[in-house]
């Protein structure tokens, strides 16, 4: 793809967050520990629901597909960034960023279209409960996560191929903490509008068509909750929803709000802000959200570790 595009760029410099020297090593430390904690929820959430049998059940199953998207999502990008902190050396080759692009792409828009299926298993829990098991099967289960991946590997094509078919000849200095597009769109040296008109249409396909079908389904499950006549039951409803509500909004939100404006009208420190967002902080919450706070997911926990009796 070098070769193909005339770039006479090999590698690119990371310039990362502007934190004063005194402070680094702080802001070093909070990161490492918010991605070690984001390895241990999200592989404890994992193993929970693969070694339970009470949590084999499409709700958890989308949980655990979601925990594994942030592992990977968020171990694209903070390694890397953690390593350019420790040292003086910020460089990243041509290819691995490229690849770094490409694979960050594939694992968030996965993701989006993710959050869009679990909102449709909700509302079959919760609107047809009785046919819930029949409805969503083992084998729909598999074929809806199979869609996102694909879905989410040819849109990364797209828009990689776009972004980096343009010449890279002069400046090379990315100011961000990962090659992600619309920072390294900034250093190409042609017309990026045609690139800005790409992204605001997979951007729709990719972000507001998911968040689109995630509303419609809402209204439906609240209409029908409206008419559960059981307090608890309104509750129990509402708790689930709200949940699955907060991680959407954000991870989405920041994501739409970052690749969906046009290349001249975004900030680097505001664009960082926006990629923490959905990058790190989203997958660091989504255990504590989603799951940990889930009595499903507490008694599995006391029964794997032999601290309680199995749920009955």
């Amino acid at each position: 793809m070098q070769g193909s595009n005339q770039s006479s760029v090999t590698e690119f410099i990371l310039l990362g967050f502007s934190f004063s020297p005194g402070t680094t090593p702080l802001f070093f430390s909070a990161f490492l520990i918010t991605y070690l904690l984001i390895i241990l929820g999200n592989s404890l959430i994992t193993s929970l629901i693969f070694l339970d049998s009470h949590l084999h059940i499409p709700m958890y199953f989308f949980i655990g597909v979601l925990s594994m998207l942030d592992l990977g999502y968020t171990t694209t990008t903070m390694p890397q960034m953690l390593a350019h902190m420790a040292s003086q050396k910020t460089t990243i080759s041509f290819a691995s960023c490229v690849a770094q692009m490409y694979i960050f792409l594939v694992l968030g828009i996965t993701e989006s279209w993710l959050f869009a299926i679990m909102s449709i298993d909700r509302y079959v829990a919760i609107c047809h409960p009785l046919r819930y098991k029949v409805i969503m099967s083992p084998w729909l289960c598999w074929v809806l996560v199979i869609f996102c991946g694909l879905w989410g590997i040819i849109s990364a094509l797209v828009y990689t191929v776009f972004a980096m078919r343009l010449p890279y000849c002069g400046p090379n200095k990315i100011n961000h903490f990962f090659c992600e597009v619309p920072a390294v769109l900034k250093l190409a040296c042609a017309d990026t509008s045609l690139n800005d008109q790409v992204d605001f249409i997979l951007g729709f396909s990719v972000i507001l068509v998911p968040l689109s079908l995630i509303l419609v389904v809402y209204i439906n499950i609240f209409i029908a909750v409206g008419r559960i006549r059981s307090a608890h039951g309104r509750r129990k409803a509402f708790s689930t929803c709200a949940s699955h509500i907060t991680v959407v909004t954000m991870f989405c939100v920041p994501a739409m709000v970052m690749y969906m404006k046009p290349g001249s009208e975004a900030s680097p420190e505001e664009d960082k802000m926006l990629a923490l967002f959905y990058n790190v902080i989203s997958a660091f919450l989504n255990p504590i959200i989603y799951s940990l706070r889930n009595k499903d997911v507490k008694k599995a926990f006391l029964k794997v570790m032999g601290w309680g009796r199995a749920p009955g």
